[in-house]
């Protein structure tokens, strides 16, 4: 089941740069898809300037894509049953945070040019300032805290969703 981001997205107290924008999503069991979870971070993203805040930089756009991706498929692949994305923008930062049914904790593990896989939760840690694990009846979360100033270039052009034909 995906619930709608309309019905879903809530804006902290207030508006502007200090409010907390916050949406979350679940999938049933073996319905969710890291492109689903892309589209949604996408239209999350978008919304951002709608709540007062300034755009989210390309370039943390293109991090919390690949974040939201590495995580809702290790969520997929690694836990049975539903799992969920929660994104929350506040002044400071960006958290997203996936949760599963699965109560195995997740391993970094070392890179290796030969291997195929594997490399994703180094990944996650390599873009985020932090990464939190969290016990979740009946499994776990994880989440990613991203700096807002991070990998920022002052000319950098903030998210804009490509037009679609």
């Amino acid at each position: 089941m995906v619930i709608p981001l309309r019905n879903q997205a809530a804006d902290g107290q207030g508006r502007g740069e200090h409010a907390e924008l916050c949406f979350d999503v679940a999938w049933d069991s073996g319905v969710a898809r890291a492109a689903d979870a892309r589209r949604v971070l996408h239209a999350f993203l978008a919304r951002v300037p709608l709540s007062g805040r300034p755009p989210v930089p390309a370039l943390l756009a293109l991090d919390a894509e690949l974040v939201v991706s590495e995580l809702v498929t290790n969520a997929i692949r690694h836990a049975p049953g539903p799992c969920g994305l929660i994104l929350q923008l506040c002044d400071r930062e960006l958290a997203i945070t996936v949760w599963d049914t699965s109560t195995a904790e997740p391993r970094v593990r070392e890179g290796d040019r030969r291997r195929v896989g594997g490399h994703g939760l180094h990944l996650v840690h390599t873009v985020s300032d932090r990464v939190v694990l969290a016990s979740r009846p009946p499994g776990k979360q994880i989440t990613a805290h991203l700096p807002l100033t991070a990998n920022v270039e002052p000319d950098a052009t903030p998210f804009s969703r490509p037009a679609t034909a």
